[in-house]
């Protein structure tokens, strides 16, 4: 995209990005909201409580599916048109999500809603860094990604409330006016893309998918954020079992949880426009520590709160440089797909970690555990990246070798 609506240090954010901000609320609360209403969709629809816990798996399965599909049947449309029919099926997704009469339908609508997931937050990264000048890109990122946080923090408690208090559908048609709000700024703020399309070809994308840094660097996001998921999903038993909270303080506890979120998001933004391998290394060696130190913390009420605040700032801040790291590797061809692919590897660390959150449990050593197992896995996307800078760095001397031997004319 050639947009250059082209932000200075010292000028305000581009109602653009803003609008794009608004998109990314209404997708958070619409992915996250449902953790709150399992007792109430389980009884209103005669399921179990883990046959309702299915929505969410079935809900990050379609995001991990959507992300290369739609990104694929959009790929030839210019950026705006893809922003506003996925803003679409996210409307009408979340609209058939009220209207479900059955558990089956309201499954597949959860799906067909995060068919448009990925694709949003890829393409609508690649877009906000088009609205800024070239060392706020980063930044950018984080700006969208703030509408996750704050959907977090605001929209998935009050979407657990109203759906508590005037049933849980009362929630999936309020976040379908959200939908058509967002639809609405993105309409009218987010400009059209100045340049024509070019004709998709697929061998290049796919080539620069399967490039050894693009590919280490979906792995290193994976891993990234499957370590906090593991704690993060298993939190409530953790504060109340270990740690020795009332069931009641479990919600305040999570507002600085997400208070955190939208600190480490915009510092992680602010950080990677200056040093991108440093923060990306950096926030990975911050987060291991931090759930490494949780294992600790969690036997105090005081350090308790303190470390899921802290879990917070470290995991939101791998955020922006992660979704940054793999778009200069995709730099060109293949970068909007590689993009779509990483949000969607953020939803494949979330699986993983949830899943090996609950092996631990099952089969580990234990609830209280959970926290250095976890700390792990962002040591492993450590490693990970360590390893493509040094593949990177050994073509690069490869290469200058090969230059030096070939004869001058």
């Amino acid at each position: 995209m050639t947009t250059s609506a082209v932000a200075t240090e010292k000028q305000p954010l581009p109602l653009a990005l803003l609008a794009l901000t608004a998109g990314a609320f209404g997708i958070g609360v619409s992915e996250f909201v449902i953790m709150g209403l399992l007792l109430e969709v389980s009884a209103d629809l005669v399921v179990s409580i883990p046959a309702a816990g299915m929505l969410i798996s079935g809900y990050a399965l379609g995001v991990v599916v959507g992300a290369p599909v739609m990104t694929a049947l959009t790929a030839a449309w210019r950026r705006k048109q893809t922003l506003l029919v996925l803003m679409v099926i996210f409307t009408l997704g979340n609209l058939a999500c009220a209207l479900a009469p059955n558990y089956e339908v309201l499954m597949l609508a959860r799906v067909i809603t995060a068919f448009a997931h990925g694709t949003f937050f890829g393409v609508g990264s690649i877009v906000a860094t088009g609205l800024v000048a070239p060392d706020r890109k980063a930044s950018a990122i984080a700006v969208m990604f703030t509408g996750l946080t704050v959907a977090n923090i605001l929209g998935v408690p009050f979407g657990t409330w109203l759906g508590q208090a005037c049933g849980w559908r009362a929630t999936f048609w309020a976040v379908t006016a959200v939908g058509l709000i967002a639809l609405a700024v993105i309409a009218a703020f987010v400009p059209r893309d100045k340049a024509t399309p070019e004709k998709p070809d697929w061998r290049a994308d796919l080539r620069a998918l399967g490039r050894a840094p693009v590919l280490l660097g979906l792995l290193t996001t994976v891993l990234g954020f499957g370590g906090m998921f593991a704690v993060f999903t298993y939190i409530a038993p953790i504060l109340t079992e270990i740690t020795g909270f009332a069931d009641s303080a479990v919600s305040p506890i999570l507002l600085v949880f997400g208070g955190g979120l939208i600190v480490g998001n915009l510092l992680g933004g602010r950080l990677a426009d200056r040093k991108l391998v440093l923060t990306v290394l950096g926030s990975l060696l911050i987060l291991a520590a931090v759930l490494g130190l949780m294992t600790f913390a969690i036997h105090s009420k005081v350090l308790a709160v303190l470390f899921v605040g802290l879990m917070g700032i470290a995991a939101f801040a791998t955020v922006p440089p992660l979704q940054m790291w793999v778009l200069s590797k995709a730099e060109g061809a293949g970068q909007s797909l590689a993009s779509s692919f990483n949000i969607a590897a953020f939803n494949l660390g979330n699986a993983i970690g949830a899943w090996l959150g609950g092996a631990v449990i099952d089969q580990g050593p234990g609830l209280a555990s959970i926290p250095w197992v976890a700390a792990l896995v962002p040591l492993a996307a450590l490693a990970t990246a360590l390893l493509s800078l040094h593949l990177e760095r050994s073509a690069r001397i490869s290469q200058v070798k090969l230059q030096s031997a070939c004869p001058c004319d």
